[in-house]
């Protein structure tokens, strides 16, 4: 069977041997691994290599359950490749902003990196310790 609808396999697989079938037959068009969920930037690097030889691009996951952290990785990591195909993006919360310095911005359809130093986010420790989720400490 063949579709003309592009096809994407969800953030539930997370290794390149959960993928091995799946792009070897060509069954995807779009490859969603998260980056903090796939091993990190080397594994995910495998199966983003891997995906390219059968011509798959990625269409990466980036909805808010994930930090500013995690999201300028992907950004960056979106720019490293040459199968990228889509990032998936979705504004935080204001309250996420009070702890986080995004030096990002979303502008029609695209997302742009500022040319500073660093990745592009900033932790705001005082900040976070209002918050004892974000600063990884017990609430109450």
């Amino acid at each position: 069977m063949h579709s003309t609808t592009p096809i994407a396999i969800e953030e539930v697989l997370n290794t390149v041997y959960d993928y091995t079938t799946l792009i070897t037959e060509q069954l995807i068009d779009y490859i969603r691994m998260p980056l903090v969920h796939g091993g990190g930037i080397t594994h995910l690097l495998k199966v983003a290599t891997f995906a390219s030889i059968y011509n798959i691009h990625t269409g990466f996951y980036g909805v808010t359950d994930l930090s500013p952290v995690s999201m300028v990785a992907m950004l960056h990591f979106d720019i490293a490749i040459n199968n990228f195909g889509i990032q998936e993006y979705m504004p935080q919360q204001e309250i996420v902003n009070e702890v986080f310095k995004i030096n990002y911005q979303y502008s029609n359809g695209y997302r742009f990196i500022y040319d500073i130093p660093g990745i592009g986010v900033d932790i705001n420790e005082d900040r976070a310790k209002k918050y004892p989720l974000f600063y990884g400490q017990p609430a109450g």
